[in-house]
């Protein structure tokens, strides 16, 4: 018996997991360098991350490139064009 609920709360419920937005965390810091500099960005920009992008663009890069995210193109994540980019503009494929 439980008290403060109904009794089937448990009965027929799945959970499944999100379409975007969750990946795994970087154990090993293999992206510990771009992460930093990212957070260093943020810090000096008072968390606007708008002169962050390409800093952002380069760390998301990295954990594509070392397999802690699903591989996507940059203008499905909002990062084409960037002024000062030295990564792959058309995508992510190699």
């Amino acid at each position: 018996m439980s008290f403060g609920r109904p009794p089937s709360i448990n009965v027929g419920f799945k959970t499944s997991p999100p379409d975007r937005g969750s990946f795994p965390l970087d154990h090993e810091g293999e992206c510990k360098e771009q992460m930093m500099q990212y957070m260093d960005c943020l810090r000096k920009n008072s968390s606007a991350s708008t002169p962050c992008r390409v800093v952002s663009k380069q760390y998301l890069d990295c954990r594509m490139t070392k397999g802690l995210m699903e591989r996507d193109e940059w203008k499905n994540l909002g990062l084409t064009n960037l002024e000062g980019d030295s990564t792959d503009s058309k995508g992510t494929s190699s």
